[in-house]
């Protein structure tokens, strides 16, 4: 890309770059030549048409470097072309940027959702009653939970359950949980509750008749 040219539409205000893109340019897994490109389309609107000869006037690029850029982006599921009929009935070439707005609403939802979990504590309270680091795959585990929006409070009931029958292990603690979902335990309320009912439960059972039978007054 030519360097005047693009320091000419930084200089016209005509190429606005959000924070957020620029920082995080990286996610969409493009060049910076290829980011500038896409932002200059960006700034031109979602749906705008292709006209290599005009992007040629504003960039400097040749038309087959613009082709190629546009390829890449494609290929990259950053942007689509399409065509379609104009008033006067003739195809055109659209440039659609949907793709891209998808992609950039999925890699800030997942910004938010990690950021969420890095303000959870529940993490923590593994590794510490683990006695050791969680695994790549066991914050995954435990990052589903999270998304599957299982408070921390239940999380740890869980865990205290696990932690009780001796065992250290998340896959344990996920089967538990996964029952709780089914019985509808969503709180250490109900988890108390159930509890109760149980023993309630146990209690009610009649209790087998024992032959206390004393070997050592046997006769025979």
């Amino acid at each position: 890309m030519n360097p005047k040219k693009l320091t000419a539409i930084f200089q016209q205000g005509n190429l606005v770059i959000p924070l957020y893109l620029f920082q995080n340019y990286r996610k969409f897994k493009i060049s910076v030549e290829e980011f500038l490109f896409l932002m200059y389309l960006y700034n031109r609107g979602s749906r705008t048409l292709l006209n290599p000869e005009r992007i040629h006037q504003d960039l400097g690029l040749d038309v087959m470097k613009v082709m190629e850029y546009i390829g890449s982006l494609s290929d990259a599921h950053l942007l689509s072309v399409d065509t379609i009929k104009n008033e006067k009935g003739l195809s055109e070439d659209i440039i659609n940027l949907d793709d891209f707005y998808s992609k950039l609403s999925s890699i800030m939802t997942s910004d938010v959702v990690a950021e969420d979990h890095s303000k959870s504590n529940i993490f923590g309270v593994i590794e510490k009653e683990f006695g050791r680091t969680v695994s790549p795959m066991e914050y995954e585990i435990i990052k589903a939970w999270l998304d599957n929006h299982m408070s921390e409070e239940l999380i740890t009931e869980a865990l205290k359950e696990a932690t009780f029958n001796g065992v250290s292990n998340l896959r344990y603690i996920d089967k538990i949980l996964y029952e709780w979902e089914k019985r509808g335990i969503k709180t250490k309320e109900d988890v108390m509750k159930n509890k109760m009912q149980y023993r309630k439960e146990k209690e009610k059972e009649p209790v087998a008749e024992i032959f206390d039978y004393d070997w050592f007054d046997d006769d025979e």
